[in-house]
Order: C-alpha cells, then structure tokens, then sequence
C-alpha cells in the first residue's frame, strides 16, 4: 500500500474536496497497541492494488497527531475508536470499521460498491 502520512488536520479539507473524484481511506493506527498493529498488517497483506482502484490512502499515527483524529470525529461525525477505519465518498464518511472488524473484504466491497 502507498500510505500518504496524515499529518496535518488541514489536509482533512483537501481529503473531503479529492473524495468527490476518488474514495478515500483513512486509517486510524495506535503504534503503541498490538491490535492496532496486527489490524494495519493484515490489511497491508490482502491489499490488492486492482482489486481498489484509484483508491487514495491516509495513514494517521494517533499517538503523534490525536488532536487529527478529534478532528477527524469532528468532520466526519464518527466517534474515535483505535484502530479505526474510514472511507471518506463525496465528502462525507461511508463506511467504518474498527479493531477486529477492519477487514479487507468489507473495505473491497464498499469501496467497488
């Protein structure tokens, strides 16, 4: 995968205006929880570049940049979960998943619907 490092909460704003072309995937990552890590790799093996075209993806680190992911709450009216994923479609959030539930297979099946 080819995680764009989310690193600055005006980027949420330029994140809303390019879902309008293309969806959009953020994913929340605790880099101090097992979970979180086994959630982030296991997608990163059953990631199929084809399988979800065009698909631009977000990589925020929760415990360097948390006031993102209250932001990204904010926005998105989605309370915060770690770890968390969201896919963002015309501006708004379509779809969430969170800890055991981040599964690939869903995250296709949205993203292609």
């Amino acid at each position: 995968m080819n995680w764009i490092a989310l690193t600055a909460g005006s980027t949420l704003e330029q994140i809303q205006k390019d879902s309008a072309q293309q969806p959009i995937l953020i994913f929340k990552h605790s880099t101090r929880c097992s979970i979180s890590a086994t959630a982030l790799s296991r997608l990163e093996r059953a990631w199929q570049q084809g399988d979800v075209a065009n698909t631009q993806t977000y990589l925020l680190d929760l415990i360097a940049y948390r006031e993102i992911s209250n932001q990204i709450a904010q926005v998105f009216g989605i309370g915060h979960e770690s770890p968390q994923i969201l896919l963002i479609r015309n501006g708004q959030c379509v779809f969430d998943a969170s800890h055991w539930d981040i599964d690939y297979q869903d995250i296709k099946q949205k993203i292609n619907a």
